[in-house]
């Protein structure tokens, strides 16, 4: 289905599809400060996206495992930044995130080397290869990420209860 595509299109209409994601991704996290957390809003996204490694059922999207390693790397490098931005503290007896004002551009830098990246890439690799790198990437980059704020919420979490 997909080799009917011209490669180009399936490159900007992913890109695309990528800035949508990175701006409701901040519209989210902008109301999520205002409510307080729990650990099952910090599992789910990863849980929920693990669903996307069905893709690799298709060889249109496998990935050799040199790069699946390339891509896990540069994802738990790109988690390292979300990391440091993510805190959170105690506002009566609720633990919520604290909001940061650098998250907003670090996601938008982050969102900009991925695509300047993706742009690159598609000329050298083959379209399916690289959405499947580009989820390891993003898979990698946002499980440590949450595991690290799970981690932070429990300790927190046993300060106050």
């Amino acid at each position: 289905m997909f080799q009917q595509i011209p490669s180009h299109y399936l490159v900007i209409g992913s890109s695309v599809m990528a800035v949508v994601m990175g701006i409701f991704v901040m519209f989210v996290r902008m109301r999520s400060a205002k409510k307080p957390v729990n650990a099952k809003k910090i599992i789910i996204p990863p849980f929920a996206m693990s669903t996307g490694a069905l893709m690799f059922i298709s060889p249109y999207f496998r990935v050799a495992p040199l790069q699946i390693l390339e891509a896990a790397i540069v994802g738990m490098l790109f988690s390292i930044v979300l990391i440091m931005t993510s805190k959170f503290e105690v506002r009566g007896t609720a633990i919520f995130m604290k909001r940061s004002k650098a998250f907003f551009f670090i996601l938008m830098a982050l969102l900009l080397i991925r695509l300047v990246a993706k742009g690159v890439l598609s000329s050298s690799i083959d379209v399916g290869e690289l959405g499947g790198m580009f989820w390891i990437l993003a898979f990698f980059m946002i499980l440590p990420w949450r595991i690290a704020m799970l981690i932070q919420f429990k300790r927190l979490e046993k300060t106050i209860g």
